[in-house]
């Protein structure tokens, strides 16, 4: 399949989904949604990968929205901002939060308005310390979108939260990082290196027990403390029941690295 705004391969149980448009610090058109769209169409389908990677080419992650696609057209009334959003940007937050495997988002460089909200829609978040991220919205007369109201109180706190939105100012990765806005920051040096053992160390654990931890730590956030019990228990037996259970005991007791199957 031919891609024009991203790039995507698989190999060794990774799918990589790289954002293409860096003379644009890939900001999000019509045509990279669709694309974007698709690949995950492919991976819905698909049981054989392990853990998405989510990044961006050049030196940003995303800018958000693409403005020239938003530009009021003279002579004609203003663009019904609320169509991209139910028809893009909703369900691109959605379905990365509903993948089955985790979604790691690496963040090379500034990741801004709903750019930055869709790196931290992903499960884990990683950061080249150059790396920004900006509530851009308020500079345009807008609130923040992709579900960064929603996301930022519940990672930073409401107090913290509200001062990214409110004055869009640019939050440095190694702060992001202090604030538990994201997982991890390092030094630009390392970074494609750490990413990569990040993504290596994901794939080589059991695919049964990552879906299911991604699937318990998304539902704590609407569920009571009972439900949430309930929850561990259903999945804990399911995963007793395993032969990725089994191997990583046995495995465990021979002394040997496990060979996790994803049954």
């Amino acid at each position: 399949m031919g891609f024009e705004n991203i790039i995507f391969e698989q190999r060794d149980g990774v799918a990589r989904l790289r954002l293409n448009r860096p003379d644009r610090l890939n900001a999000f058109t019509i045509p990279m949604h669709a694309e974007v769209a698709a690949v995950l169409d492919l991976l819905e389908a698909d049981e054989e990968w392990r853990v998405l990677l989510l990044t961006g080419e050049g030196r940003g992650f995303s800018a958000g929205l693409d403005l020239n696609e938003s530009m009021p057209v003279p002579g004609q009334p203003p663009r019904d901002l609320a169509v991209p959003l139910e028809r893009r940007w909703g369900p691109l937050v959605r379905r990365l939060s509903r993948l089955r495997a985790p979604v790691v988002c690496a963040v090379n460089g500034v990741a801004a308005g709903a750019g930055a909200n869709v790196a931290l829609a992903c499960d884990v978040v990683i950061a080249a310390k150059s790396a920004r991220f900006i509530q851009s919205f308020v500079q345009i007369g807008l609130v923040p979108d992709a579900g960064g109201t929603w996301i930022l109180p519940r990672l930073v706190g409401q107090a913290r939260a509200m001062g990214l939105a409110l004055t869009a100012e640019p939050l440095p990765a190694e702060t992001a990082a202090e604030w538990g806005l994201i997982w991890r920051a390092v030094e630009d040096e390392r970074f494609a290196e750490e990413v990569e053992a990040l993504v290596a160390r994901l794939a080589s654990l059991p695919p049964l027990a990552l879906a299911a931890v991604k699937r318990a730590m998304r539902a704590s956030s609407v569920a009571t403390l009972e439900q949430q019990l309930d929850l561990e228990r259903d999945l804990q037996r399911q995963l007793g029941f395993s032969a990725d259970h089994l191997e990583g005991i046995t495995a465990f007791n021979e002394r040997r690295p496990p060979a996790f199957t994803g049954h």
